[in-house]
């Protein structure tokens, strides 16, 4: 477990990166660039809470699902059918090109954009919470990839626990560019991003070899499958 949680601070680490260039601007638009010191990390703290809150949400959702398939004694097949799903989306995305996938979200983005949008426009400390929050429910490629991850766990709380440490990944790099946009230069976000693809690969192979049932502490753990109770009945001779 600890090193599935591991795994989801990195990849929200690195994954950071690529969400400054996405969610930057609004970071940058938030109304605490005025306050000066503890006021203003508190503001930024609270519209970042906001967002893992969101997260952990999600990650309730993708947990709930999971479990739907533990129940069902299909654990292996899910763990081995997402590993192979996220290698196919990093040879199709990363093969020719580098960027993430753009989703058509259609109504579902428009509305939480909305939102945002009428969030910003009042420039209000008390809205940061919900401007993280929704923000944090934005169409996102990278937070696909975390959602596939809290999924493999098959539990409600591991999975909020996982985008919740996703979540806490990308705090260094929100809060720096939130506090003073010039430290992380365009330079270093290109680098870091190139590591997207690596982070995304390995925990693809981490869960194919989750469901092969290798038998290896932490990695590749014998996964029991899920048998149905037997009740026994006592009949009492007459």
């Amino acid at each position: 477990m600890l090193l599935t949680f591991l795994y989801a601070l990195t990849l929200g680490f690195i994954g950071s990166f690529h969400c400054i260039g996405m969610c930057g601007p609004i970071a940058l638009t938030l109304p605490v660039q005025h306050l000066d010191g503890n006021r203003k990390m508190a503001g930024i703290l609270l519209y970042n809470s906001g967002r893992i809150s969101a997260y952990s949400g999600i990650g309730i959702a993708s947990g709930w699902l999971g479990k739907q398939f533990y129940i069902g004694g299909l654990q292996q097949w899910l763990s081995i059918t997402l590993g192979c799903g996220l290698l196919l989306v990093i040879i199709l995305q990363y093969g020719g090109r580098n960027t993430l996938f753009h989703f058509n979200t259609g109504i579902y983005g428009t509305h939480i954009k909305i939102i945002l949008g009428k969030l910003l426009r009042k420039q209000q400390l008390r809205t940061l919470f919900s401007i993280g929050f929704f923000n944090g429910m934005l169409p996102c490629g990278l937070v696909y990839f975390a959602v596939a991850g809290a999924i493999a766990t098959g539990s409600i709380w591991q999975g909020a626990l996982f985008m919740c440490a996703f979540g806490a990944g990308t705090l260094p790099a929100m809060v720096t560019i939130t506090w003073c946009s010039q430290v992380i230069t365009l330079n270093m976000r290109n680098r870091l991003r190139q590591f997207i693809p690596c982070a995304v690969g390995l925990m693809a192979v981490l869960l194919i070899m989750r469901g092969l049932n290798l038998g290896i502490p932490y990695i590749s753990p014998t996964l029991s499958p899920q048998h149905g109770k037997i009740i026994e009945h006592c009949y009492k001779s007459s």
